[in-house]
């Protein structure tokens, strides 16, 4: 199974998940390390999880009921910044779960938290293991517009009438203040 059938699969999936509703909702998708997942040191590649991670926020799109909406309009899904932070291994055939969910939003882009997990929180002794959790700043960009499409017109295509944004985190504020310290870096240069 390659990325492109997890990507048939995702859609073809995708009714029987459910809905999620915007704008708290969380996708979880389940996955298994399969040979072609994984890197030289026999555990997945820090690449896959990433583009694992893709089809998170593709989740979240459909289960919100953005996604035909979003391809009807030709809305292009854009990552401006990402930042992940690697924690435990996954080894090969192992069982994990990929959870993303908005966590902040601007009027034009949205901070979607994503994590890699393994385990069960109530039945396993050893409890829930995180792999991999990450930030990343997103939003859907109109290509006719040459701009981001505006978050509360999306939430609104989600029946979701009107919804404030949560003050930032911690975690939100420096992950922010990064990404534009380095736009201003290559600013600069």
């Amino acid at each position: 199974m390659n990325l492109w059938f997890r990507l048939i699969w995702l859609f073809i999936s995708a009714r029987y998940r459910g809905p999620i509703t915007a704008p708290f909702g969380v996708s979880v998708l389940h996955f298994r390390v399969w040979p072609h997942d994984l890197d030289l040191s026999m555990h997945m590649n820090n690449g896959r999880y990433l583009t694992l991670m893709d089809l998170g926020r593709i989740d979240l799109m459909l289960g919100m009921g953005l996604a035909g909406v979003a391809f009807k309009s030709g809305w292009t899904p854009i990552l401006s910044a990402s930042k992940v932070r690697f924690r435990r291994e996954l080894k090969p055939f192992k069982a994990f779960r990929l959870e993303s969910r908005i966590l902040w939003w601007s009027s034009t882009q949205v901070i979607i938290e994503q994590r890699l997990l393994s385990g069960d929180p109530h039945g396993d002794a050893r409890g829930e293991v995180v792999h991999a959790s990450a930030l990343m700043l997103a939003g859907l960009y109109d290509r006719k517009q040459r701009q981001f499409v505006p978050v509360a017109k999306l939430f609104e295509l989600a029946g979701l009438a009107q919804a404030t944004s949560p003050e930032p985190s911690d975690e939100v504020s420096a992950f922010l203040m990064a990404n534009d310290a380095l736009k201003q870096a290559e600013a600069s240069r």
